[in-house]
């Protein structure tokens, strides 16, 4: 499995991140973001975690000794997280990993586990909870902390390539998306860990993580004294088109159903335009 170790100055991807990516539905890039780019993220981060939005939520038990805390869409009132968005040149970047001349903002998602948090990020595919049809999509997962490869995200390698699998509550393990048994349950991954070709990598700040929205991944918690806060960006490309839900999408996009038919491109205010390469 190789690495790629960094996007040239061009802009323009090792073509062995392309072929990893394209193989295994995941890929770490080495080094993509400045340490100013990093700190500028994480005071970012910390306004967040003091002025929540209401998508706020804690994904851990109250009698867990960390805590994990998920925030979205806040790129409209957090500065760091647009000049992120866009301004860093990673719409470029995931423009070229999708295969795609188009790459819009779909959402943003901060994820933090304090030192101790037990909970683990059960193994899950991202796009059955959302409001999108399509394959021309990435994730990115960038932390500002270090992780150490037993706290990071692991993925099955080639499972974008597979069906949808059935989304359910992180801690009631409930279906409340897709009605029960309309999809396939998950394997029991963690049983059967040698049957699954699992990946993942230790990070530096400035690493960062890119994904197909299908592509099986979970974490376990942290240890210790480590925190973990990550930063994940999804991008939709040319092929993304909306599908409304008879139910509530995480994150959810009220009334957007009255002002996007279903089928059509995700064409927007809501998901603008960052990067546009037409022949």
């Amino acid at each position: 499995m190789r690495h790629a170790d960094d996007v040239p100055s061009e802009g323009r991807l090792d073509p062995a991140a392309l072929e990893d990516y394209l193989r295994d539905g995941a890929v770490c890039l080495r080094g993509l973001f400045s340490k100013a780019q990093i700190a500028d993220l994480a005071q970012g981060i910390e306004e967040n975690l003091s002025d929540p939005s209401p998508l706020a939520q804690v994904a851990s038990d109250p009698d867990d000794p960390g805590w994990f805390f998920e925030d979205f869409c806040n790129w409209q009132v957090n500065d760091a997280y647009r000049r992120l968005i866009f301004e860093s040149g990673v719409a470029g970047v995931a423009a070229q990993l999708m295969q795609s001349y188009e790459a819009r903002l779909y959402h943003d998602h901060l994820l933090v586990k304090e030192p101790g948090t037990r909970q683990r990020t059960p193994w899950h595919q991202d796009q059955p909870y959302y409001n999108v049809d399509g394959r021309q999509n990435v994730s990115m997962w960038l932390p500002v902390d270090p992780v150490s490869r037993g706290a990071t995200l692991e993925f099955v390698a080639g499972s974008h390539l597979g069906p949808w699998l059935m989304p359910r509550t992180f801690l009631k393990n409930e279906a409340k998306w897709f009605p029960e048994g309309s999809l396939a349950d998950l394997p029991d991954i963690d049983a059967n860990r040698d049957d699954y070709d699992i990946i993942g990598w230790a990070l530096e700040p400035g690493d960062a993580v890119f994904f197909n929205m299908l592509t099986l991944h979970a974490s376990a918690g942290v240890s210790g004294s480590h925190r973990r806060r990550a930063f994940s960006v999804r991008f939709l490309g040319d092929d993304m088109t909306h599908a409304p839900r008879p139910w509530t999408t995480s994150p959810p996009f009220p009334g957007l159903e009255n002002e996007l038919a279903a089928g059509v491109p995700m064409h927007h205010v809501l998901f603008p335009l960052l990067n546009q390469a037409r022949p």
